[in-house]
């Protein structure tokens, strides 16, 4: 295949998600970077030789996060960045914030050095404000830096919807927006079942109001949620979430997706990554979509945001 998508960290779990997603859609040559080189080749030739049952002709290699390795990722179209320390229970996102922006400013100068046209999806945490450093560090237009967000917590969103409604995920559309972590914001208003709002489906008496609230808290808590019950961060529903904001871009599908991208006045917020539905094609951020908020509703992206700048003023991006 002549596209190319890189997974830095992708001997991890979620990257190996990602790379497998990608492979098995054989949307791209996949090229796996990490820290341990034995292992990425490994998880690498595993995946590889799967592609066969899955029907797929793409190829999967895995090199060591050295220069040497990085060079065999060059001109990827996509670099999905996973690499950073897990969060593990008790750990909030905010304690990841140094270890992981240390990672962050290696790995992105390896790919800005061997792959200067690519698109950048981060995904390790604080999501919001990784991607800002990312964004910082590579120099790239804002199109081209593109945090893995509102995809995930939407998803969330959907399946507890579908779980407490008892009706199929693919009926259920939610959006979610705001930073990555407990201050983000459900939008049950903007979020439907078959096309009927879910504040519609409360007047209908389908759902009580305290059960849609509890959806939406722990939509909001969804990461912590798996970490308590598993031990470490989530790793299935972000690496596909991450593999179909790949898909969005390299089949340049015009795709509505929620996602942490760097805002400049959009929604009232400059100069700072927050989540809101972009359109995800070719170019990668084609364009940011403003809905219309309520009062309730702009107040609490404020405090959403205002929690990701705080983070950001940390490390100084």
């Amino acid at each position: 295949m002549n596209r190319k998508v890189t997974v830095v960290g992708g001997a991890g779990n979620v990257g190996a998600t990602v790379a497998r997603a990608v492979a098995h859609k054989e949307l791209a040559d996949v090229v796996i970077i990490d820290l341990a080189d034995t292992k990425a080749a490994g998880i690498a030739l595993d995946i590889y030789q799967s592609c066969p049952v899955a029907g797929s002709s793409a190829r999967v290699v895995g090199y060591g996060a050295t220069d040497e390795g990085f060079a065999h990722s060059a001109n990827s179209d996509v670099v999905v960045i996973t690499s950073g320390v897990p969060r593990k229970p008790g750990m909030s996102r905010d304690d990841l914030l140094a270890v992981n922006h240390g990672i962050m400013k290696s790995v992105t100068a390896q790919i800005v050095k061997h792959s200067p046209n690519t698109i950048i999806v981060p995904v390790a945490n604080p999501l919001d404000a990784m991607s800002q450093a990312v964004y910082r560090l590579s120099g790239f237009p804002r199109q081209r830096v593109i945090g893995m967000a509102g995809v995930l917590d939407s998803a969330r969103m959907r399946t507890f919807v579908a779980m407490e409604l008892g009706v199929s995920v693919s009926d259920v559309t939610c959006f979610v927006l705001g930073g990555h972590g407990d201050t983000m914001v459900p939008l049950p208003r903007l979020s439907t079942v078959a096309g009927i709002p879910l504040t519609e489906l409360v007047v209908m008496g389908k759902l009580s109001q305290e059960r849609l609230d509890a959806i939406c808290a722990r939509t909001a808590n969804g990461g912590a949620e798996i970490t308590k019950l598993v031990g470490t961060s989530a790793w299935y529903a972000p690496g596909e979430s991450a593999a179909s904001m790949v898909e969005a871009i390299l089949n340049d599908q015009k795709k509505i997706m929620p996602c942490s991208v760097f805002l400049q006045g959009e929604y009232g917020i400059n100069d700072l990554f927050v989540g809101v539905p972009v359109k995800l094609g070719a170019g990668g951020v084609e364009e940011i979509i403003q809905i219309n908020l309520t009062e309730p509703e702009k107040v609490a992206l404020q405090k959403s945001a205002g929690a990701v700048r705080e983070l950001v003023d940390v490390i100084k991006v």
